[in-house]
């Protein structure tokens, strides 16, 4: 039942994303193996959002470890778990808490052993920055314990890049991009751990870089940026982007987007003024810039089919079934437009 639960939800979320993304482009998905136990590696720039961007664009169950503060409410939790989020505690947490991972890790071993998919993010924490940070060594600890006690399984791990075009935009524009899988056990020698950790990092980190935009995090960090966004520079064709800052060649500099709101946009509004308006006061508690697409997203795929709904019963009820199915499918079909054919630029990008 659980798992029937989990592909209904998938199939929704991934339908909610067709509706909140302008684009989602997906390379590399013939690097997942169909079977056998991965760990995918991802960068994290958005929050939730990143880990349901690679659960619905593969075939596989992902299970994945998200930070703990989320988990508070038994009911949020209970929902999480049902996605197969797992909570990972960190220092800010509690010093107590922490001895709570040790059991996280003994179910990631575990889910690892029974040939499943783990999806981590080794930075650590989510960041905009357009740059790959320093992978730490948490994810090597899941993996190489596994081999230790499981030392005939074989776990492929599958480097992940996410790259939004302006991450917190709405709509959003991303590039999911799978990379070649590294076979762990290749990377890991008991005697000589440190090396194993220090090797298994560099792999993955080597193609995070490739995978998505990367900027030395130096101090030409912001020039750089800086030069990128002037050009209104299209960062989800990530090797173009990665080549022009490895030669030092920029695109020329370009007057901004139109940004003003189309009629379109105000229609959408005025036929969806409460959804609207619940996001507008919530979105003032959001204290994470890297959280404000994961919760317009995750209302938007709520308050907006239910408001629709809604005022599809009430025309049912002046008026007949026909005309208020007519008025779903418009509302639906007007939000769609405004999604894929909006502009996006890089204004506010990091």
């Amino acid at each position: 039942m659980r798992i029937l639960l989990y592909f209904i939800f998938k199939i929704y979320i991934k339908l909610g994303l067709f509706f909140y993304s302008k684009k989602i482009n997906v390379l590399g998905k013939n690097n997942i193996p169909k079977k056998g136990a991965v760990l995918f590696a991802a960068n994290h720039p958005n929050a939730l959002i990143d880990p349901l961007l690679i659960a619905t664009n593969t075939t596989r169950k992902t299970y994945f470890l998200v930070r703990a503060a989320i988990f508070k409410k038994k009911m949020v939790a209970s929902f999480l778990n049902l996605l197969g989020m797992m909570p990972i505690y960190r220092i800010r947490d509690g010093l107590k808490q922490l001895s709570k991972n040790e059991e996280i890790f003994n179910a990631c071993q575990e889910l690892l052993k029974n040939n499943k998919s783990l999806l981590i993010f080794p930075e650590g924490s989510h960041s905009r920055k357009r740059t790959i940070r320093p992978i730490s060594k948490g994810f090597t600890r899941i993996v190489f314990r596994t081999l230790d006690k499981y030392p005939d399984l074989k776990i492929h791990i599958i480097p992940v890049g996410i790259t939004y075009q302006n991450s917190s935009k709405y709509p959003s524009k991303v590039t999911v991009a799978f990379g070649k899988p590294i076979i762990a056990n290749d990377c890991y020698n008991k005697d000589e751990l440190n090396i194993s950790v220090k090797n298994l990092k560099n792999k993955v980190s080597n193609q995070l870089k490739k995978l998505t935009v990367h900027i030395d995090n130096n101090e030409n960090y912001d020039s750089v940026i800086s030069k990128l966004n002037n050009a209104n520079t299209n960062f989800t064709a990530i090797e173009s982007v990665n080549s022009s800052i490895k030669n030092e060649r920029f695109p020329i500099k370009t007057s901004p987007s139109e940004t003003k709101k189309s009629p379109l946009f105000y229609l959408i509004i005025t036929n969806s003024i409460f959804p609207y308006l619940i996001w507008k006061l919530l979105s003032k508690k959001v204290d994470e810039i890297e959280f404000i697409d994961t919760f317009r997203f995750g209302l938007s795929i709520v308050l907006f089919p239910l408001f629709y709904t809604l005022q599809g019963w009430v025309i049912h009820l002046f008026f007949d079934f026909k005309i208020a199915l007519l008025y779903l499918i418009t509302s639906l079909l007007l939000v769609l437009t405004y999604t894929k054919t909006t502009i996006i630029n890089t204004k506010g990008s990091y």
